[in-house]
């Protein structure tokens, strides 16, 4: 006659392998990411934005790609400065400029340029892929994970594991003349000036 503890075991083994042929099982073990479950964020969602339709005297309204790599494993401030690189160059240019860094963040900066530059010619018909500049080239925060850092004496100590994000935004045609640098006159007047509209606008509330 059987035991119950070997009718329980028979019992258990029953239901986990009815568990593991419905497959619910492995439900849990994904990682449930906006990649995973088809979500796009909110800087790719701007490449669905709907233009109103142009009048026959307006010029032609340039081409406009986003595009972003997220959870890349390196530091934002790292990238901060690789991203700041590029901004404002054609993309031939700047493409140039990351194949002959070292560093491990213009690899990927270069890789998110050309899936960009790819993405710009297939899905959104620019007609020259070189005809483009880099309007916008950022980095962000990622996800951080602490870990322990282990020390001699039975010591420890808390460590981040980083990660971080890239944004770029390709606009269709020649970059735009840069900007000649301010000079601190220049940007006191313009504190002057903010000063004064606040000082009207408190005055004009009461």
């Amino acid at each position: 006659m059987a035991t119950p503890g070997i009718l329980w075991e028979a019992v258990r083994a029953w239901n986990v392998r009815s568990w593991l042929q419905t497959g619910r099982a492995f439900f849990s073990s994904t990682i449930l990411t906006r990649a995973s479950v088809g979500e796009i964020g909110k800087w790719e969602k701007k490449n669905r934005r709907v233009y109103p339709p142009q009048l026959p005297e307006e010029p032609r309204r340039p081409a406009v790609v986003y595009h972003c790599r997220r959870n890349i494993k390196y530091s934002k401030d790292k990238m901060w400065y690789l991203a700041k690189l590029v901004k404002g160059m054609p993309i031939d240019q700047a493409l140039a400029q990351l194949e002959f860094n070292d560093k491990k963040g213009a690899k990927v900066i270069k890789e998110v340029l050309l899936e960009a530059q790819e993405m710009a010619v297939k899905t959104y018909n620019v007609e020259f892929k070189s005809n483009m500049h880099i309007a916008e080239s950022f980095s962000g925060k990622g996800p951080y994970l602490k870990r322990i850092r282990y020390h001699g004496k039975g010591f420890f100590g808390i460590m981040d594991k980083v990660k971080c994000h890239y944004f770029v935004k390709l606009v269709e045609g020649p970059p735009p003349p840069p900007e000649p640098p301010k000079t601190g006159f220049d940007q006191a007047k313009d504190v002057e000036g903010d000063a004064l509209a606040l000082l009207a606008a408190s005055t004009t509330v009461m």
